[in-house]
């Protein structure tokens, strides 16, 4: 049986449940959430180069900047994953939003850096949770073997978070202010906060409180430690590697590295994202296909989630030996692009072993691991940059750091994902302690 209590046969779920009324448009307000959460996150790296200047800051001391919104990041996102096994995910979300909204205000006015450090760790906190809770709020709307194009498309709202945002922010950069930017997406933050409050609705295919008193749990050290779990959170370690320092350093590096100016970089910043947006509607559409044509999840989901991050770590690694500032673009954009496979395959993949009752606590543990590398990415490449020879210098060594720790993710990604067999191996690891427990309890 599947952790949703649903038959599985080879490896590839089958269940007579359909899609309710209102998912579509759940999903559609969740892709929006998600959509302003990247917002949020890219507006320090496409305001990088001006926040430098007016606050004064060196390489070190941006690169902390940009560490400092995962700060908090993992630990509010473990807290509200076990919150949300129990509590009604609208409105923990709506939560969320309020608390991404009022951050970005205090920014409109005359900030030290202290002060943005401060709202930037609170921001992190508000949205560590985020892509868990929603995962996790979706999954109470579709059977398993119709999750991994909602994901899909949840994950869509970053790369449209920064293909719609990055354009629209940095023309308020530029003719206007770094601190408006901030402002501006605060006020975004609210108005989505309204539109859930009116359309925002719980899933129907799951009762958080029967499955609570009902389900057959597995005990959380061995959901923690299967091979599939870690697999997951290595892989995807790699992939957020990539993106943190997309998020923070991918502006800066096109003006101070390549010499693009900062009315330029508003457009070259949105194609790492819309090369990845491509990636992701691909690799969820490819996935639902092979599992609806017989494929194993190991295959559908594994495989094809492991393999684009090690090509990308092989793309990224061949930037320092070209030459022309066009090409060496075009191989960031491409070798970073193809992360975003993981992000589609792997919460699916939880999804399939773990009881639906602690699901909203493993997607959130998952997130807080492998967002990790979201504190230690971005002060390194600033160490780096701050240490090398030259500034060009100290980015390609940045980025090529970037290619190793890629290929190695998606080579342990590729050896540790197999969710098709993972469920039954818990189940059976699970029963004799479950049975000792029960002649524990038991009156003689």
């Amino acid at each position: 049986m599947s952790a949703q209590g649903t038959p599985m046969v080879a490896g590839k779920t089958t269940t007579s449940r359909g899609t309710p009324k209102g998912a579509w448009t759940v999903t559609f307000l969740l892709f929006l959430f998600m959509l302003v959460n990247f917002a949020d996150k890219i507006v320090v790296g496409l305001a990088g180069v001006p926040i430098m200047a007016d606050l004064k800051l060196s390489p070190e001391q941006f690169g902390l900047l940009g560490s400092s919104f995962f700060f908090l990041f993992s630990i509010s996102a473990i807290v509200v994953g076990f919150i949300v096994n129990k509590v009604p995910t609208r409105w923990v979300l709506l939560t969320l939003a309020v608390v991404w909204a009022l951050a970005q205000f205090p920014m409109v006015g005359t900030v030290s850096f202290t002060t943005l450090l401060i709202c930037r760790i609170v921001l992190g906190a508000g949205e560590g949770p985020a892509f868990s809770v929603a995962a996790h709020a979706i999954y109470k709307w579709f059977p398993d073997e119709k999750r991994t194009l909602p994901t899909a498309i949840l994950s869509q709202g970053s790369a449209f978070g920064v293909i719609l945002a990055v354009p629209a922010l940095n023309w308020v950069i530029v003719n206007h202010s770094w601190h408006y930017a901030f402002g501006a997406l605060g006020v975004v933050g609210l108005i989505w906060v309204c539109a859930w409050l009116a359309l925002g609705k719980e899933g129907p295919l799951e009762d958080t409180h029967t499955l609570a008193a009902t389900e057959t749990k597995i005990p959380y050290l061995q959901l923690l430690t299967s091979r599939t779990f870690v697999g997951c959170v290595a892989a995807t370690f790699g992939a957020y590697w990539a993106l943190s320092l997309g998020l923070t350093w991918f502006t800066p590096f096109i003006i101070k590295g390549l010499g693009f100016s900062q009315s330029q970089a508003g457009w070259i910043s949105t194609l790492p994202w819309v090369f990845g947006a491509t990636i992701v509607i691909l690799t969820g559409w490819i996935s639902q296909l092979m599992m609806a044509r017989g494929s194993t999840t190991r295959v559908a989901r594994g495989v094809l989630g492991s393999v684009p991050l090690m090509v990308g770590g092989l793309i990224l690694a061949a930037m320092p030996y070209v030459q022309g500032a066009g090409l060496q673009l075009a191989l960031l954009v491409v070798g970073t692009g193809l992360c975003g496979a993981i992000y589609v395959v792997c919460p699916p993949m939880l999804g399939e072993f773990t009881p639906s009752s602690q699901r909203g606590a493993i997607l959130a543990i998952y997130g807080a691991l492998y967002t990790l590398s979201g504190i230690i990415a971005p002060a390194v490449m600033g160490t780096v940059i701050q240490r090398a020879g030259s500034m060009l210098d100290g980015y390609m060594t940045g980025f090529t750091i970037n290619a190793v720790i890629m290929v190695g993710s998606g080579l342990l990604g590729l050896a540790l994902l197999w969710p098709n067999s993972e469920k039954a191996r818990l189940t059976r690891a699970a029963a004799p302690q479950a049975a000792a427990l029960k002649g524990a309890v038991s009156p003689t």
